[in-house]
């Protein structure tokens, strides 16, 4: 009886993993499009998420389109988070981003071909108003 819960927990263990890794791809309305340049890094510029009121939400929703609604709330980001801007349309920034600043999630070289960002990293859209750019 014992192996089998043991099993059983590894199969379910192993079934939350492949999703967790699976699932942000899925998630998006809008592709993160990276790369397309021989001489630039994939997302060539990189931020930090500032000027959020840690009295109000505290926190910038990431989305799965450039846009507020129909677009859904896939993450939150707070002040001092970094990202790697990939992308822009109007006033929306396609972004990735690590767990530290230090990760450059397979970002930081070129890619010659343009082509959806499917990780390992987190990614998705948001507002360029709580964007200051540091690099890019």
């Amino acid at each position: 009886m014992r192996s089998l819960s043991l099993a059983l927990l590894g199969c379910l263990f192993a079934a939350s993993v492949s999703e967790a890794v699976a699932q942000p791809a899925a998630r998006l309305d809008v592709p993160v499009m990276a790369g397309g340049e021989e001489d630039l890094d994939a997302c060539a510029s990189s931020g930090r998420i500032v000027g959020l009121n840690p009295r109000g939400d505290g926190f910038l929703s990431v989305r799965s389109g450039p846009g507020g609604k129909p677009y859904r709330e896939i993450d939150r980001l707070y002040n001092g988070n970094a990202v790697m801007v990939c992308d822009e349309q109007g006033p929306w920034l396609a972004v990735v981003y690590g767990r530290s600043a230090d990760d450059d999630c397979g970002v930081g070289t070129p890619w010659p071909v343009r082509k959806p960002y499917a990780g390992p990293c987190r990614f998705g859209w948001i507002h360029s108003r709580y964007v200051q750019m540091v690099a890019g």
